[in-house]
């Protein structure tokens, strides 16, 4: 569906930053569910409920190296008086049969290992000598044990009370319940639960691709010369490590010159790999803002409902915008401003959310606070905008670094904070409460 046909066409026609923002969301999908590998899984989103098959642990273990034993056995064991036990065998992890246990007997058992029958407890190798003869096992010794295969006695100085060191099947999760919801976000933790209870694939919503370029003719890589006039391209840099934060697989495009022609077909190449676009960078109402130029109309060379609509908002920084969709597949396009902070903020206000909104998340905005304003003068903003400044907060305070200034890239380098400033205040004085995005 074409955004440009859901408002109203007026030109002058000044948006809101929720209008904006609704049209984006309203129009952007999450992208359909597939089937993935666990490690191909990472920060993907559940899409069905997980169901443990087999109990973890699915068998009574041992949670230390030492001796499997009946508890009546080791009763009133001392180190006057230890127990003297024969040791029937090993009980290494993976083992298909243990020994038995029986009365007066012992098992050299290793941590992880299944309790064998017989068995109701586990003595630690700390608590004998190890079936070496030579006193309790201490210092460097103290993971000692006899050689594998010496069927001698142990000596045991303290007595164990039932399943003391036994991990009992089940104890993590049972077979049936449910372990992990749909709409989870996996992460290492969860991959680890999902290979422990035998799951080798598992069914998520991608990691949308997100495509970022920049436009302008200025724009040199870093570790390239600047000519006269010319400037490092950060903004790519910048949003491409956004979108990777908010959890997409981006794919940076080097800056693009100011031509139509070129900015088009650059676009069109790219959405081969792209669920979203995002350009930064002609879109206001400069003679080069070839963005605008270059998607205004290509609903009219596309399948009918692409296309592009450029906005002003009542925002600061950030009024100039552009949102729509682009080629056979309708891929959703997001045109940000060129200013560096206008870029940014931007991308947080509006281009986040739509990244978490494929991604299939419920909740796609960043943590909102209040906070108390701590500045050595009062906050200017212009009346009707909604205007977002960079900040530093802490312990429920925020206080502002640098200015303004859409340009003013190195006071963003040390901000965690966006404050939030409305439509109808154009004053905030020190003391204020006062609305924070926190970023991170």
């Amino acid at each position: 569906m074409s955004t440009a046909a859901t408002r109203p066409a007026d030109q002058d026609h000044l948006w809101s930053v929720d209008e904006h923002l609704e049209d984006i969301l309203a129009t952007v999908r999450p992208l359909e569910p597939i089937e993935l590998q666990l490690l191909d899984a990472q920060g993907c989103v559940l899409v069905e409920d997980v169901t443990v098959p087999v109990s973890l642990p699915p068998f009574d273990n041992s949670s230390m190296d030492g001796y499997a034993v009946r508890v009546a056995d080791v009763a009133g064991a001392s180190e006057e008086f230890p127990a003297v036990l024969e040791v029937v065998g090993d009980v290494a992890a993976g083992q298909a049969e243990p020994p038995h246990v029986g009365p007066g007997q012992a098992a050299r058992i290793m941590t992880g290992a299944p309790l064998p029958p017989g068995a109701e407890t586990v003595v630690p190798v700390e608590w004998t000598d190890g079936g070496l003869g030579e006193g309790p096992v201490t210092g460097m010794r103290a993971r000692s044990l006899a050689p594998e295969g010496d069927r001698g006695d142990v000596h045991i100085y303290r007595p164990a009370e039932a399943r003391a060191h036994v991990r009992a099947k089940g104890s993590d999760v049972k077979a049936g319940d449910r372990a992990l919801e749909a709409g989870t976000v996996l992460g290492p933790s969860q991959i680890a639960l999902l290979a422990a209870i035998g799951r080798g694939t598992v069914r998520v919503r991608p990691r949308p691709r997100v495509v970022v370029l920049s436009t302008g003719s200025e724009l040199v890589q870093p570790d390239e010369t600047l000519g006269s006039g010319q400037i490092y391209d950060s903004n790519s840099f910048a949003l491409t490590a956004a979108a990777r934060d908010a959890g997409a697989i981006a794919y940076r495009v080097g800056a693009v010159a100011d031509d139509v022609e070129t900015l088009r077909s650059t676009i069109e190449d790219q959405l081969v790999r792209a669920d979203l676009v995002v350009t930064t960078g002609g879109v206001s109402v400069g003679a080069y803002d070839v963005v605008k130029e270059a998607l205004s109309h290509v609903g009219d060379e596309d399948e009918a409902g692409s296309g592009v609509d450029f906005r002003k908002l009542a925002m600061q920084p950030g009024k100039p915008q552009g949102f729509g969709s682009i080629g056979p597949d309708h891929t959703p396009l997001l045109a940000l401003p060129g200013n560096p902070v206008s870029s940014y903020v931007s991308f947080e206000v509006f281009a986040r959310p739509a990244i978490r909104t494929l991604m299939g998340l419920e909740d796609v905005h960043r943590t909102r606070t209040t906070a108390t304003l701590t500045a050595d003068e009062a906050l200017s903003s212009p009346k009707g905008r909604r205007q977002f400044l960079r900040g530093t907060y802490a312990a429920g305070e925020v206080r502002p670094v640098g200015g303004a200034g859409s340009h003013l890239i190195a006071a963003l380098a040390h901000a965690d904070a966006l404050i939030v400033v409305p439509e109808d205040v154009e004053s905030v004085e020190p003391g204020t409460e006062v609305e924070v995005v926190l970023l991170g």
